[in-house]
């Protein structure tokens, strides 16, 4: 979901988000939007965890990180 703008009030206080809109979607009706950054650092350190936490392969575990997440 992506947030357009937020209205602010007299003394600070913000309101519910002005308008918002809906991801596009792909075929199945699943929202499918470009994996972020922090996605797919997580799921980097996942693939990281899985291998048993042994150094030396953190591009790898990225690209197919970024792989998994572009694909589902």
């Amino acid at each position: 979901m992506k947030l357009n703008g937020r209205k602010t009030i007299k003394g600070g206080n913000v309101t519910a988000p002005m308008s918002v809109k809906a991801p596009k979607e792909k075929a199945g009706g699943v929202a499918k939007h470009p994996p972020t950054h922090d996605e797919i650092a997580v799921r980097a350190y996942e693939l990281f965890l899985d291998r048993g936490g042994l150094p030396g392969h953190h591009e790898e575990d990225w690209l197919r990180a970024e792989s998994e997440l572009r694909t589902h």
